[in-house]
């Protein structure tokens, strides 16, 4: 696969502390007051959809915090973790260690990539979380993190898992690794547990971690086959996955083998 490891180094830390600095020290700025996707009408009247409605039947209620560390603990532990994990197995039976770090930079910026976008679309839709729509509007500004009220389009720890998840899988596809399922087996039922725990926790509706595992998967799937192809490698044991883009006559035309 195609790595330059200096640029793709740097565009993994530019996205980190993008995100860190949007997170940590911005967030306060950035974040609307109010929300800009209410779900009510100008009167006050509940307008949510019937989908979301029907998904907040899947929260757990007295649980909803520990669905919430939960998530978090899928997010940043259990699914990384396992990533890297499987990825250090299967370079390791390919007899070629070294890959191990390129395929972690590959992940990682596609992660970044994706949580760099779903921060700014965040910020900019401004929907409010399912738990602050449930609470009548003078304690609404009195949660734990006010700042984190109208952040709930689209859920980023379901674009965060689905992004690692799939484009770790991709990679592994693209190597040609004769276990290459094994990314898949573990990866996905881990991702989408994390997505649904947002819901459990009722931090997300159902249709923002739709969108953030649909988006997730767009990356995991976009960022290796479109910006690091596979290129010759000593006996690859499959063909792999592959897609790039070319041009033609009247401009350009994506092209691959699946």
């Amino acid at each position: 696969m195609k790595v330059d490891v200096p640029v793709d180094a740097a565009v993994v830390a530019f996205g980190a502390a993008t995100w860190i600095v949007s997170e940590t020290l911005a967030k306060d700025a950035l974040a609307p007051d109010t929300c800009r996707w209410c779900d009510r009408d100008a009167a006050g009247v509940d307008t949510l959809n019937a989908v979301d409605r029907a998904g907040r039947a899947l929260r757990w209620g007295e649980g909803e915090k520990t669905a919430d560390t939960l998530s978090n603990i899928g997010a940043f532990g259990l699914l990384p973790l396992s990533a890297i994990g499987l990825d250090a197995m299967l370079t390791h039976q390919s007899g070629d260690v070294r890959r191990s770090i390129e395929d972690l930079l590959i992940v990682s910026e596609t992660a970044t990539l994706a949580a760099v976008l779903n921060q700014a679309i965040k910020f900019a839709v401004g929907r409010e979380r399912p738990f602050v729509h449930a609470l009548p509007p003078e304690q609404r500004p009195f949660t734990e993190h006010p700042s984190d009220n109208n952040l709930s389009f689209y859920s980023g720890h379901a674009s965060f898992v689905f992004s690692i998840a799939v484009a770790t899988g991709v990679v592994a596809e693209q190597r040609g690794y004769p276990h290459a399922w094994l990314v898949w087996a573990v990866g996905m039922p881990l991702a989408a547990t994390t997505a649904y725990l947002r819901i459990g926790a009722d931090k997300h509706y159902l249709t923002d971690v739709v969108t953030g595992a649909v988006i997730g998967s767009a990356f995991g799937v976009g960022i290796p086959l479109l910006f690091h192809p596979r290129v010759d490698e000593a006996a690859p044991v499959n063909e792999g996955l592959e897609a790039r883009i070319v041009p033609t006559g009247t401009g350009a035309a994506l092209v691959g083998r699946f």
